[in-house]
């Protein structure tokens, strides 16, 4: 398995991404346009609800896409991990998301109740873009630079 995106992406690619949202007396409508207001192209989406209580979800990384991780409703934390560092980072806020590079090994945890997690995806599903095992990822990451 060959993997630049393992060998050259760091937690500090990750980064917080505020959504073009406008505020009206009744409420706010937050807007992304494909390419023009979106971090990456998008190309699927998914979404992740009814979690029970000390759900853990991802638990992977991705050798080509890229993802948007968007907090619709309630609260939830995404552990980053570079195979050098980690970092978790708290998303909470609808109008706010957080961009995940390929490369970067992420875990989805600490769901409030009734939360809702969007995933904009830069690929289409794709069983062999995907990192699996953590052990598998060190090696990937092993050559850090």
């Amino acid at each position: 398995m060959n993997s630049d995106s393992h060998r050259h992406s760091h937690i500090d690619d990750c980064r917080i991404i505020d959504i073009n949202t406008f505020e009206h007396a009744n409420g706010r409508l937050t807007v992304m346009e494909n390419l023009a207001t979106s971090p990456i192209n998008i190309k699927r989406v998914y979404y992740l609800y009814d979690l029970p209580a000390g759900a853990e979800r991802g638990g992977h990384s991705h050798i080509v896409t890229r993802e948007f991780v968007i907090p619709l409703a309630g609260s939830f934390d995404v552990v980053v991990d570079d195979g050098r560092r980690t970092k978790r980072v708290s998303l909470n806020n609808p109008s706010r998301g957080l961009l995940l590079p390929a490369g970067i090994w992420r875990t989805l945890d600490n769901f409030s109740s009734g939360s809702i997690c969007l995933v904009l995806a830069s690929e289409k599903y794709d069983e062999s873009d995907y990192v699996r095992e953590y052990e598998d990822f060190k090696q990937l990451t092993a050559e850090k630079r």
